[in-house]
């Protein structure tokens, strides 16, 4: 018994004394203060920074130059004199896909040098004016509804059918084949149908066709109309299937987890067999590796026996670390299994924790939301600048244009053609909003901010939500009595003491990781630009960068959540409580690998099990393979099948996915609430253990004070 005892004590004393006993201490400490002030108050500053950006922009820019099209005298269009017009229309599109007037880059997202107006509805037809047209009057000749005071007879404007897309005319390319052939006879239009065709896909193809899944967006729309209960009913299916299968994890851990290592040690037996069968193939007549070569075409590879015999050793010492690891770790799997046991019961115990990743989701949400708005809020400080006007030549080729062409302010409201009479072409233009302001200068430093404050933000929420989970599941290991002594509402007192005392703390971890974040999406955006000029040694390099910093991320993942649990049981600081879980694990850091690969393989294996059901039972069902009795909804009025089934999908997993996030917190809470257990008790009357009473029997450890 003492043998045992001494073995499970921690003997590295490099990593820290072990956690003395502490006759006060029982579960999360009540009597804390608050941790990190100091980060706390900057985390409120960007917060309120946040806020102030807003409302600067809300007062000094103008949301009306994003959210509504303008025509060419500046007036918006939907909203004042043009509410019952609420699209823009150019009229000549063939300019906004040939000119090549350097102005015209300068020019907004869908504007053109042609002439625009608003309309209540876009044209639906093609129409142009013919050389015949030239004798009659305007009013004989052009669409009353269509026309400017400024319109010029001799002026070729095309109209062609459209389609209102984000309050722009756009022409429709699937109805560019019905262009009248009279086209090819109109004075400055393409010789040919084809050409002015081609013009018009080419202008504005790309932007026309983002759009066409609008009618792809309707059918998928209807099929939710007509399939959202069953969808719902599948959603349902897969959360009682989730919370059924962490519940009886309690009961099922210890097969599940042995018939998985027996599943993996299967699989790597198969390997080795079929390794060895294949080599004994191509052990008479193949040829050799030095015979082949180097080549492309990797098939020719499988067919050598060298491969198959490298295929064989590699599988074989594989084999058989998993199978020694296994044999000697056998304890500690037993320790883990125990464990998952234990977490089944702690959350059958608090059901309300299950619950709380929706919670953790709608602050994501909100957060996303927030950041969304703040993309809208730039938009707004773009606008922020007075609207810059320009005369421009929306014909460079009549008169003498040149000179004032994009370099003479004007106002569209005032603007008298007449005054530039040696340009017969020349009209207001709107060319951009005015950058020259305090705001207008600084923002890509604040879209910058933007991106900062949302992963800070995001990463303090998940942190947020750990550390509660932890405080509630700490306070169930630590009841010496279970369930009698658990407190009342521990995922609430959990919740609030986070957020009382730890707002800092939680914002200090989150802003390390959003630091290592930024890095990565730097790295990112410096390879995704530099891509083309780079040669072997940089992406190399550049491989390795992104590949570090994924692995700082990851690290730092963990001991956030290390750190968190600590915070939530002892109320410290950050700092001490990620050196204080650091040096436990890695006093114990045998167990730890064992417990984590366990629980990783559980947990996937649950995963799959939950998804796949879910998945194919919605296939079945949706593809019309499964008929329930007195079901209306039949497969046949779907308009696409498979939407259902990933939404399904998709939800099943994010549902698993929040139950097993909560069921892994409660492991990692237990498992470091247990080693805190080692070290502090002995199992005296003085000093009892709180762990159950299977993890002693493992342990071959007992108390001497009845529970």
């Amino acid at each position: 018994m003492g043998k045992k005892q001494k073995e499970e004590q921690p003997s590295d004393s490099g990593y820290g004394e072990p956690a003395q006993f502490d006759p006060t201490f029982a579960g999360p400490i009540n009597k804390r203060g608050c941790t990190d002030i100091i980060c706390c108050i900057l985390f409120m500053a960007v917060i309120v920074g946040y806020m102030v950006v807003g409302i600067l922009a809300w007062l000094y820019g103008d949301p009306r130059h994003v959210l509504y099209p303008r025509n060419s005298t500046g007036w918006f269009c939907g909203i004042g004199e043009n509410k019952d017009r609420p699209n823009v229309f150019y009229f000549d599109i063939l300019k906004c896909a040939t000119t090549v007037n350097v102005m015209a880059a300068a020019l907004d997202g869908f504007q053109c040098p042609t002439t625009q107006l608003c309309v209540e509805e876009c044209p639906n037809n093609f129409w142009a004016v013919k050389l015949t047209d030239y004798s009659k009057t305007a009013k004989e000749v052009f669409n009353q509804s269509l026309c400017v005071p400024s319109l010029d007879l001799a002026t070729t404007e095309l109209v062609s059918a459209s389609l209102s897309l984000l309050g722009r005319c756009l022409p429709k390319i699937s109805e560019l084949e019905n262009i009248p052939s009279y086209f090819a006879n109109v004075q400055g239009l393409p010789s040919t149908i084809n050409e002015t065709a081609n013009a018009i896909k080419n202008g504005t193809g790309d932007i026309v066709n983002s759009f066409n899944i609008r009618e792809i967006g309707i059918r998928i729309f209807e099929d939710f109309a007509s399939a959202w209960p069953w969808i719902l009913i599948g959603l349902l299916i897969a959360m009682i299937v989730s919370l059924l299968f962490l519940l009886l994890l309690r009961f099922t851990a210890p097969v599940m987890v042995w018939l998985l290592i027996i599943g993996v040690l299967g699989v790597g037996a198969y390997g080795i067999w079929h390794c060895y069968w294949e080599y004994s193939n191509y052990k008479a007549n193949s040829a050799t590796i030095s015979e082949i070569g180097f080549t492309t075409n990797f098939e020719v590879y499988l067919q050598v026996q060298e491969t198959w015999l490298a295929f064989l050793i590699i599988i074989s010492v594989a084999e058989a670390i998993i199978l020694l690891t296994v044999i000697f770790l056998r304890k500690r799997i037993l320790i883990a299994i125990a464990l998952i046991q234990e977490a089944s019961k702690a959350i059958s115990y608090m059901m309300s924790s299950l619950l709380y990743p929706l919670f953790t989701a709608v602050l994501l949400l909100v957060t996303h939301c927030v950041q969304k708005w703040k993309n809208g809020i730039t938009q707004y400080l773009a606008t922020s600048g007075g609207p810059v006007y320009k005369v421009v030549a929306l014909n460079s080729s009549q008169g003498d244009c040149m000179s004032i062409n994009g370099t003479v302010d004007c106002e569209p409201t005032t603007f008298n053609p007449s005054e530039y009479s040696h340009c017969p072409s020349a009209s207001c233009i709107f060319i951009k909003y005015n950058d020259e302001g305090l705001l207008q200068r600084n923002l890509f430093n604040l879209q910058i901010y933007n991106v900062v404050a949302f992963l800070w933000c995001a990463n303090f929420v998940i942190a947020l939500g750990q550390c509660t989970l932890a405080g509630a599941f700490a306070s169930y290991y630590w009841a010496f009595n279970k369930p009698n002594d658990i407190p009342m509402f521990p995922v609430s007192a959990g919740f609030m003491r986070s957020l009382r005392y730890h707002v800092g703390s939680l914002a200090f971890g989150a802003l390390i990781l959003t630091l290592v974040q930024v890095v990565r999406i730097l790295l990112e955006y410096i390879d995704h630009k530099t891509r083309s000029a780079q040669n072997a040694c940089a992406r190399f390099l550049m491989c390795c960068l992104k590949c570090c910093f994924w692995c700082l991320e990851k690290f730092i993942k963990f001991l956030n959540r290390n750190a968190y649990i600590m915070i939530a049981i002892y109320g410290k600081n950050f700092c001490v409580s990620a050196k204080n879980a650091f040096m436990l694990l890695m006093r114990n850091v045998i167990r730890v690998v064992v417990l984590d690969k366990v629980t990783d393989l559980l947990l996937f294996f649950g995963k799959l099990l939950v998804v796949g059901g879910v998945g194919v039972l919605s296939f079945f069902f949706f593809s019309g393979r499964i008929l329930l009795p007195g079901n209306t909804f039949r497969s046949e009025t779907l308009n696409y099948y498979w939407m259902p089934i990933i939404v399904v999908v998709i939800g099943t997993y994010l549902i698993a996915h929040g139950f097993f996030s909560v069921y892994n917190m409660c492991v990692d809470t237990l498992f470091l609430c247990f080693l805190e257990d080692l070290e502090r008790n002995d199992g005296s009357m003085g000093k009892p253990y709180f762990m159950s009473k299977n993890l002693m029997k493992i342990l071959n450890k007992s108390n001497k004070r009845p529970k």
